[in-house]
């Protein structure tokens, strides 16, 4: 399957789903729990028919997906279509959908050395080096974020190495960074915006509001 651009994900105009860091994520309101186990169920009939499967999180007031082609690592037709059939079901059932709440937090490290560190950290927030994967950690299982490595140069002088990458819907992101700023923080460089902006609290502390645009 051929990977998809963001434009091309832009122009399939899909109501309710946006992509983050690489899938595509919804929201789904299903408002209590019997509910989102019927639309669960009905999605899963829908992902077998297509031999194709989303990520799926169920909790008493709505339902989380994601859309990933994983044999080529990117969003392809496929997704697309799922994305669309999904959002028949919610229709036919009534459910809608939620784009504020769709956030995805990764750790970014700064390092000079990604051999050195990278089995590390592989090692204890997975459990096992094969989670390394060039200059990710990524988790199998889902049970922590993602990180990554920066590259840099080498230094001794004390800075931040850590720093959150929270991704958020491109056309929420400037509402995201307004929300931090007037909670107290500031825009340090937004050079790269719309792809990312650097903010920092009040101590210094820093993080980047990413979204999919211009990558």
């Amino acid at each position: 399957m051929e990977k998809l651009t963001v434009q091309d994900i832009l122009d399939a105009d899909l109501d309710g789903w946006r992509r983050l860091a690489q899938a595509l994520h919804a929201r789904f309101r299903t408002g209590d729990f019997a509910t989102g186990l019927a639309f669960v169920s009905a999605v899963g009939e829908a992902a077998e028919a297509v031999g194709h499967h989303p990520d799926v999180t169920l909790t008493y007031g709505f339902v989380d997906l994601k859309l990933l082609s994983h044999d080529v690592g990117a969003v392809t037709g496929r997704d697309l279509e799922l994305a669309r059939r999904i959002n028949e079901i919610a229709r036919k059932q009534g459910i809608g959908t939620a784009t504020d709440p769709l956030t995805e937090v990764e750790l970014a490290l700064d390092t000079a050395d990604i051999a050195a560190v990278g089995p590390f950290w592989a090692a204890l927030l997975t459990g096992s080096t094969d989670a390394l994967s060039g200059n990710d950690v990524v988790d199998p299982a889902g049970r922590v974020p993602l990180l990554w490595f920066q590259g840099t140069e080498a230094h001794e002088t004390p800075r931040q190495r850590f720093h959150l990458d929270v991704w958020v819907p491109h056309d929420l992101a400037e509402r995201r960074i307004a929300a931090a700023v007037a909670a107290g923080g500031r825009v340090v460089d937004d050079r790269e915006a719309p792809s990312f902006v650097v903010l920092a609290d009040p101590e210094g502390n820093r993080a980047c509001v990413c979204t999919c645009l211009e990558r």
